[in-house]
């Protein structure tokens, strides 16, 4: 399938058209900034909407993030279109108290909502980078909800309950984890060959900072336990952490299903993700850091 491609006739004789781009609501920008009539903005109105900009936000920025990030942002967008396009409105329409309206209406999830906002607030300043808007980003001055720290500390015999309810891939991970002090989807990555020259070097996958850890004590009596316990597979992976046939590392939905399956056999623990979808994985790199140290239609277009 082709690019279409949209012009201007300028009329006049002989004839021009002025290539106006392949984005339609970028074309009908610049259409209406040559019409200068009513009509012309209120078209652009029309077709410069939320919606508009969100789905060319999901289109163009969205891809360039991760596979886990992407899939938050995707609910986030959801939460933020079911208010600031019910009903469809301009783009240009959405000023700072719309924000604080959107705060209060998500005051029953207010750390989801301080997420939604921040989604909203890099919407925009695509929007003004592509040209949809020229208006300040109503996000800023609006002040997001409180947000109370992590401040659970689990003790040796805690952590010791949940690592003997642990399958073995679960254990490994989370002394890799432990020891290098990473987060778990980096540890899910690591593999073999990042371990060179004595050292373990790795990449974070949010960050992007390049690290060497050095392969001694503790870490280096772990690598040599998974290295053995590997050798016993018909196939070697070289991912450090695979599952119990000794196939690739297990995705996070699987070690979510681990963790909830040791939570409860290592008792005092909350089996809560069967009930309802927790992260698992952030409340066990939070346990292993402790060890070691209304809606947009009732507001109008006004």
């Amino acid at each position: 399938m082709g690019v279409v491609h949209y012009y201007y006739d300028h009329g006049g004789k002989p004839r021009r058209e002025e290539p106006l781009g392949p984005d339609y609501g970028l074309a009908i920008q610049k259409w209406a900034d040559y019409e200068r009539s009513r009509y012309a903005k209120e078209k652009l109105a029309e077709v410069i909407t939320f919606r508009y900009v969100a789905d060319r936000y999901r289109a163009v920025v969205m891809p360039t993030k991760s596979p886990a990030t992407q899939a938050c942002n995707a609910r986030e967008l959801k939460q933020l279109l079911d208010f600031f396009d019910d009903p469809p409105g301009p783009l240009d329409a959405i000023a700072p108290m719309h924000v604080r309206k959107y705060l209060i209406h998500r005051s029953s999830s207010p750390v989801r909502a301080n997420r939604e906002k921040a989604l909203l607030s890099h919407l925009w300043n695509f929007a003004r980078d592509a040209d949809y808007t020229n208006l300040a980003n109503p996000c800023a001055g609006i002040k997001g909800n409180k947000e109370k720290a992590r401040d659970v500390y689990v003790d040796d015999a805690t952590y010791l309950a949940f690592w003997t309810a642990a399958d073995q891939p679960l254990r490994d991970a989370m002394d890799l984890a432990y020891l290098t002090g990473q987060r778990p989807a980096d540890v899910l990555r690591m593999q073999e060959t990042d371990v060179r020259d004595g050292s373990l070097e790795l990449t974070q996958a949010k960050t992007g900072a390049k690290l060497r850890i050095g392969v001694t004590g503790e870490l280096a009596d772990l690598l040599a336990r998974i290295s053995e316990r590997k050798r016993g597979y018909a196939v070697r992976a070289m991912r450090l952490i695979v599952d119990e046939d000794g196939g690739h590392s297990p995705q996070r939905s699987c070690v979510a299903v681990s963790i909830a399956c040791a939570r409860r056999q290592a008792g005092g623990f909350s089996s809560g993700i069967c009930a309802r979808k927790q992260r698992p994985t952030r409340r066990i790199r939070a346990a292993i850091s402790a060890r070691r140290s209304t809606n947009w239609a009732t507001h109008q277009w006004s």
